[in-house]
């Protein structure tokens, strides 16, 4: 996500961010090189030169040329006008309580994702206790209704349709009465998409709008596309009236130019990101979190929150006591590799993590060979797992074998496994005293940086 820009925009902050003194000349050659920087990106051009003018006036006044330490201040600006652009603080739905129904369209084009963020969107809802109801609405795309019913399937969530239905306004009715007789308290309504904005399009969108008077009409973009996005809501806007944007393939968009710009020329705020293909591979969109990650300051918060998804609180306790007492088995690596898994992308955790962004790439992580080591391990025996030591020259040639591998990478795994089960006793130990976890975890950072 946004690895060009991250790249070029700490490449210009490390030239000023260290100075004890720094002049207006300084000031002037990093914002040049971030604009460039912005420009690469497509961001929408008004949207760069705000962005100039406004942190160079900013940076250059007093306070910050004479304070004690103006590299970190003009880092300070610069974060705080990213967050600006992003749309300042995260924007949650307008919806009613639980008791009384609220309605939701999704709008856009065919092939920006409206389906599945249809399904995302639900699952989302589910997850936060409400009871949402998807409607099928797009009688237009074949198959639509029936991809729709197939994700419904997937995460749980009830799907209204009526097969050979023409009017799509007679269908949301349907599902209205629906989704009151199921006591749903969240109508998903996915509406009708074309390849290009059209007359008939908009004409029965503004039927629908008038039926439902939703409480939220979201907009799915593709973050693909860049500035058409941007071009894309504003139309939509004017059209039919947004209060919101969804941006999909938010995870591919090495750019980042849509969602820079979208806040200042559409005047709508990024609500949600597709990051995946995944139903749960949905967040919300927080500016403050993402002007970290683009600046390198990592996203530690949303670590933690995946990391509490998918890890029981109580299994966690049990598992720092291992740790502690050096009781951490194989069987437990195992079980954790298959936690991170569940988390996501592992290129994605890694840029939440402050300094690692652009500093460990996708081809690092297929080094490591994740899937390789839970090859090896599902291969062993549970008594294998539970103690490592009996593991010997026969048993490593029979789980290389099971595993697809060889019996000196099953060596390695043993060995990396002993190293690792010794640095997770100091951990666990050291996590009530920050100070030393924080000097241990740099030195674990560096040693990343080194194995590259």
């Amino acid at each position: 996500m946004f690895d060009k820009l991250t790249q070029k925009v700490q490449d210009a902050l490390r030239t000023i961010s260290g100075r004890a003194a720094i002049s207006e000349k300084n000031i002037e050659d990093a914002v040049d090189a971030i604009k460039m920087a912005l420009l690469e990106a497509d961001v929408n051009l008004r949207v760069v030169r705000r962005f100039v003018n406004s942190t160079i006036e900013e940076a250059k006044g007093e306070n910050v040329l004479r304070s004690v330490n103006p590299g970190q201040m003009f880092v300070k600006i610069v974060h705080d006008k990213l967050v600006s652009f992003l749309g300042g603080e995260k924007q949650d739905l307008a919806l009613k309580g639980p008791d009384t129904l609220s309605v939701i369209l999704m709008l856009g084009l065919q092939g920006s994702g409206k389906t599945t963020s249809s399904a995302k969107l639900a699952l989302f809802l589910k997850k936060a206790g409400r009871r949402p109801l998807l409607a099928a609405c797009d009688l237009v795309r074949p198959a639509a209704a029936e991809q729709l019913s197939i994700l419904g399937e997937q995460i749980g969530v009830p799907v209204y349709r009526e097969d050979g239905a023409k009017d799509a306004v007679a269908v949301y009715r349907g599902a209205l009465s629906a989704a009151k007789k199921s006591l749903a308290d969240v109508l998903i309504v996915d509406t009708t998409g074309r390849l290009q904005i059209d007359e008939v399009m908009m004409g029965e969108l503004q039927r629908l709008k008038a039926a439902a008077k939703p409480d939220e009409l979201l907009l799915v973009a593709d973050a693909m596309t860049g500035q058409s996005a941007v071009d894309i809501a504003k139309t939509f806007d004017e059209k039919i009236g947004l209060s919101g944007v969804i941006l999909t393939k938010f995870d591919s968009d090495t750019r980042g130019g849509a969602a820079l710009s979208l806040k200042t020329i559409s005047g709508k705020a990024l609500k949600f990101t597709g990051t995946g293909e995944k139903p749960e591979d949905f967040e919300v969109f927080r500016p403050e979190r993402i002007a970290g990650r683009i600046l390198g300051m990592g996203d530690v918060v949303s670590l933690v929150e995946k990391a509490q998804e998918v890890i029981d609180q109580k299994e966690a306790e049990a598992l720092q006591k291992k740790m502690e007492k050096e009781n951490f088995t194989l069987e437990d690596w195992l079980a954790q590799l298959r936690s991170v898994k569940k988390m996501g992308s592992l290129q994605k955790m890694i840029e939440m993590i402050p300094g690692m962004a652009g500093q460990v790439s996708e081809e690092d992580i297929d080094r490591e060979n994740f899937s390789g080591q839970e090859a090896i391990l599902s291969s062993m025996t549970r008594k294998e797992r539970a103690n490592h030591l009996i593991i010997g020259p026969s048993r490593r040639g029979r789980i290389a074998r099971g595993s697809g591998t060889s019996v000196a990478e099953v060596a390695r795994l043993i060995k990396k496994f002993e190293k690792m089960r010794t640095m997770m006793k100091k951990m666990a130990k050291m996590g009530r005293n920050p100070a030393a976890m924080q000097q241990m975890m740099s030195g674990g950072m560096e040693g990343m940086r080194r194995f590259r």
